[in-house]
């Protein structure tokens, strides 16, 4: 013992082990710290700098992040990353549950006490979710687990959810049957998905993490990473043709027809801007968000650093009712009971109420779906214009300067569109207005395709014993369709395959679909394939059964008003 103490202290202060203990005690401190590659980081000097916003740092807090950390940043910014080491880790990890999901941290003088007065970790561990969790990426081999033994891990996986909301409500009398109810179905979701997919083990879960990262280093070396420009040609064709025409019929006075070209023009646009955001291009920061920045906000009124700050949490915490901004759309969609709790939302800081306006929306949500989702994109004007006005994007670091070229941008946009175009060309206000809706109205497939992966997936939370590529292909559907329809669909098609692997060209996904359909089965993850039309009926049939479990819930609450009886059941 005293050798270790010995070696430690002769160690580069870098390079120094860092206990459980030690790292809670910093958390509890107040410090930002991440674990990538066995290495703990401590990144609070960085989070106002980071180019993809902070909340997506703050959901790593206390995990090993290297999974994810690999996924969504270049080699080069792992490697600047290194910089904020301040010690490292030895054998697997157990994943904290990050202060912003809920978590609880003590001083390492707190755990030492406990420890001295004879407190196993173990046995605190059921009463602070901070202890909670299994261990993660340890490079051990796995048998495959029987199905009794995945039912074993009810218990685990329920002691180390980040699930809040319950614990979060005032108990009023009035709410008690609903929330007893709301228990039930999150538990009887919960064993569906224990059931259903591998064990939450630590030996089942290194598994599958060894064989992903296997086949990240697959792809890689078969040039799937690499981009094909001449595919990009072949866009820039599309484009040049949609807005040529668009241009040629406004000319000649066919100003709604026109209109039909310009916002299928929007909508091609917005899957480069995609690849340019996750640095799918040239896989270089500055040059892919230029590139996103030029396309978006020029030519599309539409934020690229507003995107990136909310897509990096959605590839995050993917289908989590509390934390994943791409599900949180109340009062208008639900697509789980849990929001029925008035949930708070962590991206958005506020709280989603489930008030009058909501109840009655939510209960019509599966006929209200498609006639919504026509004005998708105004809600992105309003989201995009609240992220550049408040300056919530970094205002130091690499990215300090992208929000004044963004806000050139939106000028740039609103002149050419909204005074050249709208104004200038466009001859009365009943025309201007017709105009507008229909353009953007066109659009509409591109929410469709981007809440069609996700709402009809499971929202579940098991914990922070799952791994990253499990927790991503249980959230995330693909949608089947022929080659010659992946121009319409833009890679929104293969969203599981894209949330393996976000840097990935689109253009290759389709040649990774076998890989990933390999190692699904390999692993026992079940790899869900809908057809465009199948996945839409999923989806329908997802908003109208919790859109019954509203309506029934308020039918028993007006009973139970009327009866007088507020006692829980």
């Amino acid at each position: 013992m005293a050798a270790n103490a010995q070696d430690q202290v002769s160690l580069p202060w870098r390079e120094k082990v860092l206990s459980r203990q030690d790292i809670e005690g910093l958390i509890a401190q107040g410090q930002t710290i991440i674990i990538v590659d066995m290495n703990v980081l401590r990144v609070d000097a960085w989070l106002k700098y980071h180019p993809g916003g902070d909340k997506a740092i703050l959901h790593m807090v206390g995990r090993d992040a290297t999974d994810e950390v690999n996924a969504l940043h270049s080699s080069e910014a792992r490697q600047r990353m290194k910089s904020f080491q301040i010690g490292q880790i030895q054998g697997h990890w157990k994943n904290f549950l990050p202060p912003i999901q809920g978590g609880q941290f003590r001083l390492k003088d707190e755990v030492d006490t406990i420890e001295e007065g004879g407190i196993s970790e173990a046995s605190f561990s059921s009463e602070r979710s901070s202890i909670s969790g299994s261990p993660l990426f340890d490079y051990s081999h796995t048998s495959k687990e029987s199905f009794r033994h995945r039912r074993s891990e009810r218990r685990e996986a329920d002691d180390s959810s980040s699930i809040s909301s319950v614990s979060s409500i005032n108990l009023d009398p009035k709410d008690a049957d609903k929330i007893s109810y709301m228990d039930a179905y999150t538990q009887h979701e919960i064993d569906l998905d224990i059931d259903k997919y591998p064990s939450l083990d630590q030996e089942t879960q290194n598994s599958i993490v060894q064989k992903y990262r296997a086949l990240h280093d697959r792809i890689r070396s078969e040039g799937l990473f690499e981009c094909s420009y001449r595919s990009y040609l072949i866009e820039l064709c599309r484009y040049t043709f949609l807005f040529s025409t668009f241009l040629f019929l406004l000319h000649h006075n066919y100003y709604i027809t026109s209109s039909l070209f310009l916002g299928a023009f929007w909508h091609q646009l917005a899957f480069t801007v995609h690849d340019a955001g996750h640095m799918g291009i040239t896989h270089s920061f500055q040059t892919d968000t230029v590139i996103g920045i030029l396309i978006s906000d020029f030519l599309g009124g539409l934020s690229l650093g507003w995107w990136k700050r909310n897509h990096n949490v959605h590839h995050i915490v993917t289908n989590s009712p509390e934390h994943d901004p791409d599900i949180e759309h109340m009062p208008f969609f639900a697509i789980s009971h849990r929001f029925f709790a008035s949930l708070h939302s962590s991206y958005y800081d506020r709280i989603m109420h489930y008030d009058r306006f909501a109840r009655f929306a939510v209960r019509y949500q599966h006929y209200l779906y498609y006639p919504i989702l026509t004005l998708g994109r105004f809600n992105l004007y309003r989201l995009s214009w609240v992220y550049l006005l408040l300056g919530q994007g970094p205002k130091q670091g690499p990215a300090w300067w992208h929000r004044w070229l963004e806000i050139a941008g939106q000028a740039f946009f609103w002149t050419w569109f909204g005074y050249g175009i709208v104004y200038r060309c466009i001859p009365n206000t009943s025309t201007r207005i017709a105009f507008v809706l229909v353009s953007h109205m066109i659009t509409a497939p591109l929410h469709i395709q981007i809440t069609l992966s996700h709402f009809a997936m499971s929202t579940a939370d098991l914990g922070v014993n799952e791994s990253f590529p499990q927790k991503m292909l249980r959230t995330t559907m693909d949608v089947d369709c022929p080659a010659w329809l992946d121009f319409f669909h833009g890679g929104l098609q293969f969203q599981a395959i894209h949330h393996l692997f976000p840097r990935m060209p689109r253009h290759n996904l389709r040649r990774t679909q076998k890989l990933v359909q390999e190692f699904c089965k390999d692993v026992g993850i079940p790899y869900a394939l809908y057809g465009f039309v199948d996945g839409n009926r999923e989806v329908i049939g997802k908003l109208g059964e919790v859109g019954r479990q509203a309506a029934i819930l308020a039918r028993c609450q007006t009973v139970m008003a009327e009866r007088g009886d507020f006692g829980a059941h």
